[in-house]
């Protein structure tokens, strides 16, 4: 689907990398923002990628990330998922052996120092095994801490502070502390003689752990993204110069012929021009039935021909397809804040620095008032301070339970294009739907057929088609749709003439028949006889009842309707049951919008409604206190989508308007709009607990790490206990937001 917009911005996908902490999110947001013709900028610390909305050049972009003290790439297209894969698992190897290093140096000196096989500090024969001691420590904090240290030097040069900032003072301080005791341990008090290379080694052996167990996880939470990436093959089958060739997916051009076989994915969007086969949309719909497909129907990238061979014309391409729409899509979202991580970013930004703080007033009051010696107490408790408080888990809390949950409804066919949808869908108190297309399947069907003396079902039926052939009303599209599935031969009309708002007429095997309304048959002089009460039945029943008459006599009635969809009614059942109130608004008249409503179990009607009275219907109901959801077709629906709180566009297949809500239900289910408000209710719980669990882990550490128990209870925080905590909150964080993969 290409845009109609001229100048559409660009949308630019970066891969950043050195970003530790939240901290970090709004200094590379900062420096994008900063970037002139720049109109928006969103990053997402939980996949380090920023989404950024201008008339810009991705290099201009790159740099100013890389002037702000990170590092970026330039992501474009589908990238491969086994590539991205194997980029994560280097990652994460790389961070493994780290921590292995940190740990199988820090290790053996903790165990060392507490069977007391080390000479003490100030001994004649200790300076040189300490000494060995500290450049190997030096090593370490080399090869486990370098990037720790690159970041935090890259941070005060932009007068900044993150997590880097808390690791490298924490564990540099250790080993500068621990290296300056070696050298002038007489001049230190005989208990503050002690070295801290061990904590300095095991701190970074737990926090590279963490960071790793943590990265595995997250890996998990992009599982959605990479699946929808693996739909679409690398290669198509082209006819080219009268031969099939099998050409890169990209070398694929529009309106080129493509073939495809039983059991293969369609490569590219098209129109089938020749063959018939089922396909599985299920991927992209949520929808488990297979689609019958046939020539002139469209097919979509990333769905699986499964009966047939197909052959198609390439309609869309590369960026074009749905498929990269839906997952640019499932990407804006994941990078997109709600209004409660916009909050968290904003705290972020200043808690580094606030901890830095805390932990100098830490240092200041041990060493006034605390007790010998007060030189060690106070160094101690302000490194553990600085270990303990990184704002990882803080920073994680929102974005990594967003990812999870837009990818999850991306794989159940619902597409949720920003984070406040995703937010403010569970809080709804009313949801409006429109009637056709949305409550009903928008395609009329003929319902009933009934016969008078001497003719059959089929007879009428034969005769309603042969006179409809010349008519282009939707009620003729249903009758020729149902005479075409039944196999009836049309006959040949002659005469042929439409009378408007009534019905039509003409000649068959030279009888003068007439197809319409009552108004058409008393305009007429027909009597309608036995069907005129069955006419008022059918019409109460939300039905467009039609009669064929043959030399001014009545033979036959031909139901039409809307039928409404399979689930429409469990829908309904499911949104009161989650203390919804639902009402349906259309422009049908009231009689057939009430049957409408009577049979999917709404209770609440406004009929004969325009579609630019349907926002004023919407803006009535938010005045009055509701928080509304709009559901239609995402065209004649605009004004009210765009008016509710969360707007819902109900598509079907390649016709879903991916830009008209802030929902896009791809199958056409109104289950999913019940779907939609459970997920966000889930995620919305799923974001509170992290967020508890990360504000409360930070509130009742630091005091800890600061010494508040140990005037009272004499408990002191190791400061390698402080850096295993920390790493962990982080793995809880994403471990708890991948519960939502199972939702």
């Amino acid at each position: 689907m290409t845009s109609t917009i001229n100048h559409e911005p660009k949308i630019i996908r970066l891969s950043v990398s050195g970003m530790r902490c939240a901290g970090c999110v709004e200094a590379v947001e900062k420096a994008l923002r900063s970037v002139p013709n720049v109109f928006s900028a969103d990053v997402n610390f939980a996949d380090h990628s920023a989404l950024v909305r201008g008339d810009v050049e991705p290099e201009v972009l790159r740099k100013a990330v890389q002037d702000a003290g990170y590092d970026a790439a330039v992501m474009e297209g589908l990238e491969d998922p086994a590539e991205q894969e194997a980029l994560e698992a280097a990652r994460y190897q790389e961070l493994l052996n780290k921590a292995v290093v940190a740990g199988s140096v820090g290790g053996p000196l903790m165990l060392v120092e507490h069977l007391g096989l080390f000479p003490m500090l100030g001994e004649p024969t200790a300076a040189g095994i300490w000494l060995i001691v500290s450049l190997v420590t030096l090593w370490v904090l080399y090869y486990s801490g370098g990037h720790f240290f690159k970041g935090a030097v890259k941070s005060l040069q932009h007068r900044q502070a993150n997590m880097d900032t808390l690791i490298a003072l924490g564990t540099g301080a250790a080993w500068f502390y621990s290296t300056m005791a070696i050298f002038f341990s007489d001049s230190l008090p005989t208990l503050a003689r002690h070295a801290y290379f061990e904590a300095a080694s095991i701190i970074l052996a737990f926090i590279n752990l963490g960071s790793a167990l943590e990265m595995r996880a997250r890996g998990k939470t992009s599982s959605a993204i990479r699946q929808l990436i693996g739909l679409q093959p690398r290669t198509a089958r082209v006819l080219r110069n009268g031969q099939e060739v099998d050409v890169p997916i990209a070398e694929v051009g529009l309106d080129e012929t493509v073939r495809v076989r039983p059991g293969e994915k369609i490569p590219v969007d098209g129109v089938v021009i020749e063959g018939h086969s089922s396909v599985d949309e299920s991927m992209l719909t949520g929808e488990p039935m297979p689609v019958e497909k046939d020539v002139g129907d469209e097919i979509v990238a990333g769905t699986l021909n499964q009966s047939g061979t197909l052959l198609f014309k390439a309609t869309r391409i590369g960026r074009d397809t749905v498929l990269a729409q839906i997952i640019a899509s499932v990407r804006r979202a994941q990078a997109s804040k709600p209004e409660i991580a916009r909050l968290v970013d904003r705290v972020s930004s200043v808690f580094v620095p606030a901890v830095v703080a805390v932990s100098l007033l830490t240092f200041l009051i041990w060493w006034a008032v605390g007790p010998e010696p007060a030189l060690g107490y106070a160094f101690v408790t302000a490194m553990t301070v600085l270990v303990i408080a990184c704002p990882c888990a803080l920073g994680l809390a929102t974005p990594i339970s967003i990812m999870v949950a837009v990818g999850k409804a991306a794989q159940k066919g619902i597409l949720i294009r920003n984070g406040d949808a995703l937010q403010t869908a569970g809080r709804l108190t009313c949801v409006v739907l429109d009637k056709t297309g949305t409550v009903t399947e928008g395609k009329p069907r003929l319902i009933k057929i009934e016969s008078g003396p001497n003719w059959t079902e089929e007879q009428v039926l034969q005769w309603a088609a042969s006179l409809e052939t010349g008519s282009e009303h939707p009620l003729a599209a249903a009758i020729l749709t149902a005479a075409a599935e039944k196999n009836c031969t049309l006959l040949p009309v002659t005469g042929f003439a439409a009378v408007a708002g009534h019905g039509v007429s003409g000649l068959i095997e030279n009888r003068a028949v007439l197809l319409g309304n009552l108004a058409l048959m008393t305009e007429q002089g027909v009597d309608c006889g036995r069907f005129a009460d069955r006419l008022t039945e059918l019409a109460g029943e939300g039905q467009t009842p039609v009669l064929l008459a043959v030399d001014r006599s009545v033979v036959g009635l031909l139901s039409v309707a809307d039928p409404i969809k399979t689930d429409s009614r469990e829908a309904v059942a499911k949104l009161k049951s989650l203390g919804v109130r639902v009402l349906m608004v259309t422009g049908d008249n009231e009689v057939t919008a009430k049957a409408i409503a009577a049979v999917a179990g709404i209770d609440e009607v406004r009929a004969q409604v325009l579609p630019q009275d349907k926002a004023a219907v919407v803006k009535g109901l938010q005045d009055a206190g509701e928080i509304v959801g709009m559901v239609g077709d995402g065209i004649n629906d605009a004004p009210a989508l765009a008016q509710s709180n969360v707007g819902m566009a109900i598509g079907t297949g390649t016709d879903v308007a991916i830009e008209s809500g802030d929902v896009v239900i791809m199958g056409g289910s109104l289950m999913k709009v019940a779907e939609t408000m459970e997920l966000s209710r889930a995620t919305l719980r799923n974001i509170k607990q992290n967020l508890f669990g990360a504000f409360i882990y930070n509130v009742l550490a630091i005091p800890i790490a600061a010494g508040f128990l140990y005037p009272i209870f004499g408990i002191l925080l190791n400061p390698m206990i402080a850096g295993a905590a920390m790493a962990m909150s982080s793995v809880t964080v994403v471990s708890n937001a991948n519960r939502l993969r199972y939702f």
